[in-house]
């Protein structure tokens, strides 16, 4: 890296969060360049003769790309910090520094991707991208035809109106639902609105990496994510 980057890029290379979190990051006030703390987003940096900090560490670019697939058990915060609670990263247990790659809420289950890599985790969590999302619902109350068909459609929330989605029904209370936003507890808002209250939701795909057999808490290193 010989040429200037803007700073948000640069944290995300170095595996301190994903370049939108980055941003809040340095809105807070947690990133010093050259010994000033900097809350302009617009700021670019030379990563070879500015010493950038992040909580008063020092960063370096990370060499080592690191790719890891989680599932995440229900009751674990997705945050990299969390009073009091234990966090995915307590379940995974490296030297390196990683960041998950997206958010699951706290009582949704399933797959949770981890890296160091900003560009990879941009890649695959800006909406212009699409990359599918697929959950294993599970809901109180019987689905009836019309309550999947207005998930299909799309159901407006907070002023915006979510795209098509795919439907596969699995049994009376159970079906799959495939979508490609990220919108805050999407799904649990969706049901709600119909007039379903999800008692289960587990991630099981992110484009075209499947969670499979892998059990609630474990983890295994990926090749890439895109």
């Amino acid at each position: 890296m010989s040429d200037k980057v803007r700073l948000q890029k640069y944290l995300a290379e170095c595996g301190v969060a994903s370049r939108r979190s980055s941003e809040a990051l340095i809105l807070k006030g947690n990133v010093k360049v050259n010994g000033a703390v900097v809350k302009t987003l617009g700021t670019k940096v030379n990563p070879q003769r500015d010493v950038v900090e992040f909580n008063g560490k020092a960063l370096k670019t990370a060499h080592k790309k690191i790719y890891i697939m989680l599932n995440k058990p229900r009751g674990v915060v997705t945050s990299c910090k969390q009073y009091q609670e234990k966090t995915i990263l307590d379940l995974v247990d490296i030297e390196e520094r990683i960041f998950p790659v997206g958010r699951l809420d706290k009582d949704t289950e399933g797959l949770i991707l981890l890296t160091n890599d900003g560009e990879a985790a941009y890649k695959l969590t800006h909406p212009k991208f699409e990359h599918e999302k697929e959950y294993l619902v599970e809901v109180n109350e019987k689905i009836s035809p019309k309550q999947i068909d207005q998930l299909k459609k799309g159901i407006s929330l907070d002023g915006k109106k979510t795209a098509f989605a795919r439907i596969k029904r699995l049994s009376d209370k159970k079906f799959l639902m495939t979508i490609h936003e990220g919108m805050n507890r999407q799904i649990r808002k969706m049901c709600k609105r119909v007039g379903l209250t999800v008692t289960r939701l587990k991630r099981i795909r992110i484009g075209k990496i499947e969670l499979e057999d892998l059990k609630s808490g474990e983890w295994r290193f990926l090749k890439k994510l895109v």
